[in-house]
């Protein structure tokens, strides 16, 4: 297993939530297993890289990127996310992270004024992050 790869808790979670690929489609190839698909899948988003350069290790970067396009045609991901975010509330596990990135003041069309004396007091263009956890109180620890 690569650094990144589904563990085994995470997939006895996520395998459920996927499609049952038919094991005899009639004619062709039988189909690859999910959990190298989705392991292909995670590797190009974490990655950023085109789907052609998805390491062989997670099978045919073509049958990857068709069986991605498939599940979100499908609605498969909006049901994962739902269900992950289920789970994780039941748990008591949040986590919630935002990060803003401030465009120039004539780029919202307004004319300045307070905006541009708040953005001056401010410090102009400085990043703003704001991370939150909310743990039960016993754990003091963060968890994803």
């Amino acid at each position: 297993m690569s650094r990144g790869d589904l563990t085994e808790a995470e997939w006895r979670i996520l395998k459920d939530l996927l499609p049952i690929e038919p094991e005899n489609r009639g004619r062709g190839r039988p189909p690859e297993r999910n959990r190298s698909i989705i392991n292909g899948i995670l590797w190009r988003l974490r990655c950023g890289a085109p789907w052609r350069d998805v390491p062989p290790k997670y099978g045919s970067w073509n049958t990857i990127y068709r069986r991605f396009r498939r599940w979100s045609e499908a609605g498969v991901w909006e049901t994962v996310a739902v269900t992950l975010a289920e789970i994780m509330a039941d748990s008591g596990h949040y986590s919630i992270d935002s990060t803003t990135v401030r465009a120039h003041v004539s780029a919202a069309g307004g004319k300045g004024g307070i905006i541009d004396a708040l953005l001056a007091a401010r410090g102009a263009g400085s990043p703003v992050s704001f991370t939150a956890w909310l743990m039960p109180a016993d754990d003091r620890s963060p968890s994803i």
